[in-house]
């Protein structure tokens, strides 16, 4: 997962280099969504099939529903006979859902955050603000923390050596690679501590270290101080000062919370369109009705409590307008090739039917 992640954030930052990190969010959503563009199809096609044969499958359920063994095999059967699949739906779902995550994993990452956190996009002030959270300046000398906050390095840092200076020397797993000394008090300054271990050099190098420039990133405040590491023994210690830092309320991310709870509900009375002029009792109607009002707004609640930061909700709400034009565009060349089919059809017909007059 660590390589896909850094792989991801890799693409975010060639798109971002050229249109920003926003857009860049934006361009990678609609890249994924676009090459699951079959999938949708086909979870699309399995829908409009189950929805044309569901009132002869619930014909076959009342006949045989004191008979369940019966029941099931007539369905198993009458599956075969339409050459359906009740599961095809849920397969483009299983594949989208890893891929989900993975993107979800980049944008909440300590190195997207130090990459790209305080980019701003449209009305959004920082790509990496949640809704209540604390936030400082990066690079002015003194770092605003809270009482439990905590730290990574950044992906490389500057090494001194005794004879030359080292760039970009990697360091192995940056969000585990600093420790803090003793207890963080706002206000009074900080100690950190890196071991020589964190950083991939021979042993000949890391003998010869006499110091190290690193960024270090406070993860709640999403704040960076590029620190002057000295040597100790075995390891690479620093100090800085601090000061508190207070719990701001962002309104840009409430707004796109809202905005994310809104594509939602469209995105669901897109799918639903499908099913107009279907046979549904009332309550299926009930059901769904109540699936698509209060799955958004739990959803915008669990936002509301959960912290997630702006660039995941861009994505979201990228994702969800996708889902609405796919559905429509979908639907429509689902139907163009329902009508063809229907035509092919009465044309057999009539030719049949001018072969038996011909006979007669």
């Amino acid at each position: 997962m660590d390589f896909a992640t850094s792989f991801t954030i890799d693409v975010l930052k060639a798109l971002g280099s050229f249109a920003g990190y926003g857009v860049g969010i934006i361009i990678l959503t609609i890249i994924v969504r676009a090459a699951l563009w079959p999938l949708g199809v086909s979870q699309q096609r399995s829908m409009r099939m189950m929805q044309k044969l569901q009132p002869k499958m619930k014909a076959i359920q009342e006949r045989y529903k004191n008979d369940p063994q019966t029941m099931q095999r007539k369905m198993m059967d009458f599956y075969k006979e339409h050459k359906f699949n009740p599961m095809a739906g849920c397969f483009p779902l299983l594949v989208q859902m890893p891929i989900f995550i993975l993107l979800y994993s980049a944008l909440m990452s300590p190195q997207f955050i130090q990459l790209a956190g305080d980019s701003q996009f449209l009305f959004i002030k920082r790509l990496d603000s949640t809704l209540k959270t604390s936030a400082g300046i990066s690079q002015d000398g003194v770092l605003g923390v809270s009482k439990y906050d905590t730290f990574m390095t950044g992906k490389a840092a500057k090494v001194y050596l005794k004879d030359e200076v080292l760039d970009n020397v990697k360091i192995t797993k940056p969000n585990k690679a600093i420790e803090v000394q003793g207890e963080l008090v706002p206000g009074q300054p900080v100690d950190f501590k890196v071991s020589l271990d964190n950083l991939n050099l021979k042993f000949s190098q890391l003998d010869s270290i006499q110091k190290a420039e690193i960024d270090v990133t406070d993860l709640q405040t999403k704040e960076t101080e590029t620190l002057t590491f000295e040597r100790k023994g075995g390891i690479l210690v620093a100090t800085t000062p601090t000061k508190e830092v207070k719990t701001a309320f962002h309104y840009d991310v409430l707004i796109l919370i809202i905005l994310f709870g809104l594509t939602m509900l469209a995105s669901q009375k897109a799918m639903m369109s499908m099913t107009k002029g279907q046979e549904m009792d009332e309550a299926q109607k009930a059901m769904q009705k109540s699936m698509n009002t209060f799955m958004p707004i739990m959803l915008m609640f669990t936002f509301v409590i959960i912290p997630i930061p702006a660039g995941v909700l861009l994505y979201l709400i990228s994702s969800n307008v996708f889902q609405v034009l796919q559905t429509i565009a979908i639907n429509k060349q689902l139907e163009m090739e329902e009508h063809k089919k229907a035509e092919v059809i009465s044309d057999d017909d009539i030719k049949n039917a001018k072969k038996i007059q011909a006979k007669e």
